[in-house]
């Protein structure tokens, strides 16, 4: 079994698709690389030799961010956002959707299971 920046690859898996369990790659990220290290799409994650996969490492460490180093960056990001206190960076804070989705609707994901107000009664209880 190859490991490659911290992640184990899947055994019997096309390296094409074995890449992409890495955080950051991608399937076009993926081929690109496979390109660069001239291994073909094709071979399976385990015929990769130590050759191949070194290739992929040192192509991995030339063009991509990866792993922990993108997780940082990203995590950084959403903070600066934050402390600039903008519109994403409010939105983040709140929890809810950042990229202009309606909330009256949807966004469970986000915001959360739905949360009954007390106090509240129905129309029937009223009459």
């Amino acid at each position: 079994m190859a490991r490659i920046s911290g992640v184990d690859l899947p055994k019997n898996k096309r390296a094409e698709i074995a890449l992409t369990y890495i955080f950051g790659i991608g399937r076009p990220t993926s081929r690109k690389l496979l390109t660069k290290a001239g291994i073909s799409f094709d071979k399976n994650s385990d015929e990769l030799t130590s050759d191949d996969v070194n290739a992929i490492r040192s192509a991995i460490d030339q063009s991509v961010k990866v792993e922990g180093d993108l997780r940082r960056e990203i995590s950084l990001n959403i903070k600066r956002l934050v402390d600039l206190a903008c519109y994403k960076g409010v939105r983040h804070r709140k929890g809810l959707p950042v990229h202009g989705q309606r909330t009256h609707s949807n966004a469970r994901t986000r915001k959360g299971p739905a949360v009954a107000i007390a106090g509240k009664k129905s129309v029937k209880a009223m009459k």
